[in-house]
């Protein structure tokens, strides 16, 4: 592999371990102030807190998420690691899809609904959206884990897939800096960049190994 690949390459692991330290980081500080609102007595708090929460979750930590995983899948779908080679790293994928999914359609909702009200009636955020706030703060620490000890060995009978060029991760590293900056300028997560991208090295992917298959064959 060229001496610039490797760089790309490793840039790209750069930014995916910042933004999963950062996605874990911005759960934390959610369930923390969740938590607050929780148990405090005074309205103003209350409210503070929580609105607080719902302006992490919503500028800060779903960017930091879309931007963990486009670019947990790039690296699995760029390099001899693969989606299913190891356990350890499909593991690691099905929890990241289970917690955009709980993220973005269970707790953002939850998290809308109880700013809502506790701006409205100084209500307390549920404890069901504390405990599934906290619940995704111990999924990522163990994915952390997970991808500093990396358990288990290789599947046998799977070929170990090659790795890509260095353009594929020079633009996995431009399109985690545009899709914020989408995302920044919408006032919204945007990773409009990160799923096109996604499709395109997926469909370049799956050439890939066809075209090794032909050729064993």
């Amino acid at each position: 592999m060229a001496k610039n690949s490797r760089r790309w390459r490793q840039l790209t692991v750069a930014l995916h371990v910042i933004t999963s330290l950062g996605w874990m980081g911005q759960a934390l500080a959610l369930a923390s102030l969740l938590s607050v609102a929780m148990s405090t007595a005074d309205p103003d708090t209350r409210v503070a807190a929580t609105s607080m929460a719902h302006h992490l979750d919503l500028s800060v930590l779903a960017v930091l998420a879309n931007a963990s995983a486009f670019t947990g899948i790039m690296l699995a779908a760029s390099t001899s690691w693969g989606f299913f080679r190891h356990r350890w790293v499909w593991i690691k994928f099905g929890l990241t899809l289970v917690q955009l999914y709980a993220g973005i359609f269970l707790l953002s909702d939850a998290l809308d609904d109880a700013t809502a009200a506790a701006r409205d009636v100084q209500a307390a955020p549920p404890v069901a959206l504390v405990i599934g706030t906290a619940a995704m703060v111990g999924a990522l620490a163990f994915q952390t884990w997970l991808s500093v000890a990396k358990p288990g060995r290789a599947a046998p009978g799977r070929a170990k897939p090659p790795t890509a060029s260095e353009r594929t991760f020079a633009v996995t590293a431009v399109v985690v800096l545009a899709d914020i900056v989408l995302s920044v300028l919408l006032g919204n997560p945007a990773p409009l960049f990160s799923l096109v991208t996604i499709a395109v090295r997926l469909g370049s992917r799956t050439r890939e190994l066809r075209g090794r298959v032909l050729v064993q064959t």
